[in-house]
């Protein structure tokens, strides 16, 4: 993607998250410079928060993409020693038919949850017993915790302020259906490098060609600008 792509989809996605009444933290607005004096070892940069856009290899941004901004974010070991913060939370903005592809997790279970705009839709698959993608197989999630039986390819409506919890296993994809949608994710601890498990072969993350200045650092951008 084009630095300069990625830049106008962060202006977009601030005004939206704005529009909606939600005002970012103070590392919303960081620079490249920002990042750097921070350094590797601060909670920003190390738990990896910040802005995070992706086509997910694809090339076509407007069909499948997302723009996402984590707002906090613990650690795998504390997740593993059940103490400690092990949870995160993040934003999404999920454009009107832009996908997020099938995937699941092997670690996280999240709430997905609507927090304004349109409808979102949430297409559901079950797994096989070892957690593959099962094109067959049903399950059960919480729909505000109302159990809710899905069958295979089964497509959930969430109207603002509905949401649905996925466990690992609960194969997902979602978009926004109408309109766009500003998307809520609480979940354990996320690891997007190691956590996501696409249905299809594609990339987590987009190929970024710099053709003018970052208005705002990616956490893809991290370990570069901390000369890592």
């Amino acid at each position: 993607m084009l630095r300069s792509r990625i830049n106008q989809i962060i202006r977009d996605a601030d005004e939206l998250i704005r529009s909606h009444g939600f005002t970012l933290p103070p590392f919303g607005a960081w620079s490249d410079a920002d990042v750097r004096a921070a350094g590797p070892q601060s909670h920003i940069v190390a738990r990896r928060l910040g802005w995070d856009v992706t086509d997910y290899g694809s090339g076509r941004f407007d069909e499948m993409g997302l723009a996402l901004f984590t707002l906090r974010n613990g650690t795998l070991k504390d997740l593993r020693a059940g103490q400690g913060m092990c949870y995160a939370e993040k934003l999404l903005i999920s454009r009107h038919d832009q996908l997020s592809p099938m995937h699941t997790h092997v670690v996280k279970a999240e709430d997905i949850i609507n927090r304004g705009g349109a409808i979102l839709a949430v297409e559901l698959f079950g797994s096989t017993p070892d957690g593959e993608f099962a094109p067959d197989a049903g399950g059960t999630v919480l729909c505000d915790g109302v159990e809710h039986t899905f069958t295979p390819g089964e497509v959930l409506q969430l109207a603002p302020g509905q949401s649905v919890t996925l466990r690992p296993g609960d194969w997902h994809a979602f978009w926004g259906d109408g309109g766009d949608v500003l998307v809520g994710e609480v979940s354990t601890v996320n690891d997007d490098e190691t956590d996501n498990i696409f249905r299809d072969p594609i990339g987590r993350f987009a190929q970024v060609e710099e053709d003018e200045p970052a208005y705002r650092p990616l956490v893809s951008d991290y370990d570069r600008l901390c000369g890592a």
